[in-house]
């Protein structure tokens, strides 16, 4: 470019030879007197090409560069030669290209248009050359340029690659250097004691209190998550509102239609009904509506809370993902003064949504399968560990420890190493049980703290000790992740200290977040309902899982892959929001870089509730639960079952419900116990609507069921004198002629 300006300079004073001449005369009557800035212009690209290419190439990666040039350099020379012929058409002053491209502006726009138009592109070529061109700014060249590489990402095998030109400014900010590799552990075969599980955790150190280790923890990168992807599509919006108003006017409902919300996942569509409709009118026609928008399923939220406004909740043709990374970013989480900040997703307007769990203080989540309820519990473990350094470090492993079950035992395995973990991952559903055990221990002794430092909670507690100068009492959160498999197994011990806790354990900082897939009224009893108002609610099967979880319908029209009803004291009616995205690949290089953290502040797990874990773990080797489901309590090991074979005995019938209600447990279990009766042989076959056969007398007669005698009472088997009969399946004693056997010598059964 600048051999060619110079040419061009050259041929002005007839020193280019012919060239020059053919050159000017095409050149003036192409573009005018313009022609005579065109050798500046070519100079100005060719230093700002060179000032950003060393290999002078424009086939390589900054070829941008060289074509940016270019672009400047035409619309400088159009702007140039259209500014000179608006002042004059002929073709001297800018030629035939300001002619061409002047004319249809001055014919359609006016002169002053015309000339605002040719004046801003002057200033636009002059502004890019300025760009390329200033001292000391070169390097945002390269960075306009290279846009894309610059932006840290993480490859297939899990490690991070980073941009060279800011390697050094990364590694002083995430000093010391870290790799995060896949991790891939071993899920156990069966439930070993906690010891077991210790010896192939992570070797700590113990540092006292008060070292200033708690201040050393930092939240890990956000590099390490990925941010919103895609845009939602949710098509015409203006046919759609025109297909409502239509519809609902042809069943006699007049409506003035609103705003249109749309959000990630569903568009919501606004309309305030004429007076005296009744809204009961308006939600029974949501299969009419869903018909008329080719659109399935939609929900109808009448009314909007805090508004005068029906809403139509409508899937979107393409839905955007939204990331954990855009929500822990925003200067909501960022300037959160809460402990426990949660980031749920965005509603259906697309505005972020964030819940404090000290407030809550208990949730329930329920869903489907694949609805992405594990997804939530991911996503809420990794918003615990992001907490941010507003919150007096909230999320360091000396003021948050966790405790995870999960019986399912795939999808918690991944923590097993962290440092907030109080214990091991908690699989069995004895350990479970000594676990709430040991934390009602803990929520007693934690009550004497506080009231012998006259505090009423822990908030104020901490506050205090932290002036102080001691160390503050750290929240505790419990994540299980399948209440059913636990209520199977240990019912009334699961649902006693779940309700106990829930009572009281908010005051001193102990938090439950409980899952399941299956929102029965056996697993959400109406004890563990009523003390656990924060609700959460996946994509469920049938209008009846939604009233049971949330009270009212609505978790059945959900579409899945996060899709959720939020419902809370703070929020009069469920809220529908779409969860935030987190992969199974994000989860490991979050928990890979906190493990490493964990090394250095030298955190340990707690020895008294590890202790309290393995208490009578050997007498419970043959629980279901231990060995991940099979064989529930076989061969007749249930402790319950001596009481019910004496239940079915008595009754002289046997059938399951009198076992859940006699026993107070749940349907499986008690079709459990009537399987082995049966095996026992002391109930019969089960005959269709026939009742069972019970075979009381010969039970209570053998060996193995012998219970009501006393000592140096004559032996009731007919084999040894047949001293005993039947009346109404229960034994009596009839007397022989020498006078043996007493009425008074026996007990009632």
């Amino acid at each position: 470019m600048i051999v060619v300006g110079l040419i061009i300079a050259l041929s002005f004073f007839n020193k280019a030879g012919r060239a020059g001449l053919v050159f000017m005369s095409a050149s003036r009557f192409l573009i005018g007197v313009a022609v005579f800035i065109i050798p500046l212009i070519l100079i100005l690209g060719g230093l700002s090409f060179l000032r950003h290419n060393s290999d002078f190439s424009i086939f390589n990666r900054e070829s941008k560069i060289f074509w940016q040039v270019m672009v400047a350099i035409a619309v400088f020379i159009l702007g140039s030669t259209g500014f000179l012929s608006i002042f004059s058409p002929e073709l001297k002053y800018g030629g035939w290209l300001g002619v061409v491209a002047s004319w249809p502006f001055l014919r359609y726009f006016g002169f002053w248009a015309s000339l605002l138009v040719f004046l801003a592109m002057v200033i636009a070529g002059v502004a890019i050359f300025w760009y390329f061109l200033r001292p000391g700014k070169s390097h945002r060249a390269e960075e306009y340029a290279d846009k894309e590489a610059d932006s840290p990402k993480f490859s297939d095998e899990g490690k991070r690659t980073e941009n060279p030109k800011k390697d050094s400014i990364i590694r002083k900010i995430f000093a010391p250097r870290f790799k995060v590799t896949e991790i891939s552990p071993e899920l156990p075969k069966e439930t070993k004691p906690i010891e077991k599980q210790l010896a192939n955790a992570r070797v700590a150190i113990v540092k006292p209190a008060g070292e200033g280790n708690i201040f050393s923890y930092q939240p890990p990168p956000v590099d390490f998550l990925e941010p919103d992807q895609g845009v939602p599509n949710s098509g015409d919006t203006k046919v759609n509102s025109a297909v409502i108003k239509k519809t609902l006017q042809n069943f006699g409902i007049d409506v003035v239609m609103s705003e249109v919300n749309v959000g990630p996942t569903v568009t919501q569509y606004t309309f305030k009904p004429a007076e005296g409709i009744k809204l009961s009118k308006i939600t029974s026609l949501s299969n009419d509506l869903a018909l008329s928008l080719a659109s399935h399923p939609i929900r109808i939220e009448a009314p909007i809370p805090g508004r005068s406004l029906v809403g139509i909740e409508m899937p979107n043709k393409l839905r955007a993902k939204v990331g954990l990374r855009n929500m822990i970013e925003n200067p909501n989480f960022q300037k959160s003064t809460s402990n426990l900040i949660l980031a749920l997703g965005k509603d259906v307007s697309g505005t972020p949504f964030y819940a404090d769990l000290t407030r809550m203080p208990h949730m329930l989540v329920a869903g489907s399968t694949g609805t992405g309820k594990t997804i939530f519990l991911n996503n809420l473990i990794l918003s615990l560990l992001y907490q941010p350094s507003t919150t007096s470090k909230s999320a360091s492993p000396e003021s948050l420890r966790l405790i995870l079950v999960d019986p399912k035992r795939v999808e918690f395995p991944v923590y097993e190493n962290l440092p907030h973990l109080l214990c091991p991952v908690i699989y069995g559903a004895h350990q479970t049980v000594n676990a709430l055990r040991w934390l009602t221990k803990e929520m007693e002794r934690r009550f004497d703290v506080l009231a012998s430092a006259k505090a009423r909670d822990i908030g104020t507690y901490n506050g205090n000790v932290l002036k102080a100068g001691d160390s503050p009492l750290p929240y505790i959160v419990v994540i299980i992740d399948e209440l059913a498999d636990l209520m199977a197994a240990k019912g009334r011990e699961i649902e006693a200290t779940i309700v106990r806790l829930a009572q009281m354990a908010r005051a001193v900082g102990i938090h439950l977040v409980v899952a399941t897939q299956r929102p029965s009224v056996e697993v959400i009893t109406g004890l563990i309902k009523a003390n656990i108002t924060t609700r959460i609610t996946f994509q469920v099967a049938s209008q009846i899982d939604s009233r049971t979880i949330l009270d009212c319908s609505g978790a059945e029209r959900l579409i899945g892959a996060g899709d959720m009803l939020y419902l809370s004291a703070d929020v009069g009616k469920p809220k529908r929001i779409q969860g935030a995205y987190v992969s199974e690949k994000e989860v490991r290089k979050v928990v890979k870089y906190v493990v490493e953290k964990g090394e250095e502040l030298g955190t340990i797990m707690d020895d008294d509730l590890i202790e309290e874990l393995n208490r009578g773990l050997e007498d419970s080797e043959s629980e279901g639960m231990s060995a991940g489901g099979g064989d529930f309590y076989e061969q007749g090991n249930d402790p319950l079952f001596e009481e019910a074979k004496r239940t079915v005995v008595e009754m002289k019938k046997a059938s399951a419900s009198l076992l859940q209600r006699r026993l107070r447990i749940g349907y499986a279990r008690a079709a459990r116990l009537l399987d082995v009766l049966e095996e026992k042989g002391i109930v019969g076959h089960s005959d269709g609507a026939k009742p069972r056969e019970v075979f009381g007398g010969t039970t209570l007669a053998s060996e193995e069921y012998d219970f009501g005698t006393r000592v140096g009472a004559p032996d009731l088997h007919p084999s040894q004198g047949g001293f005993a009969s039947q009346q109404g399946g229960i034994p009596t004693v009839k007397e022989d002629g020498a006078g043996n056997g007493d009425k008074g010598d026996w007990e009632k059964v």
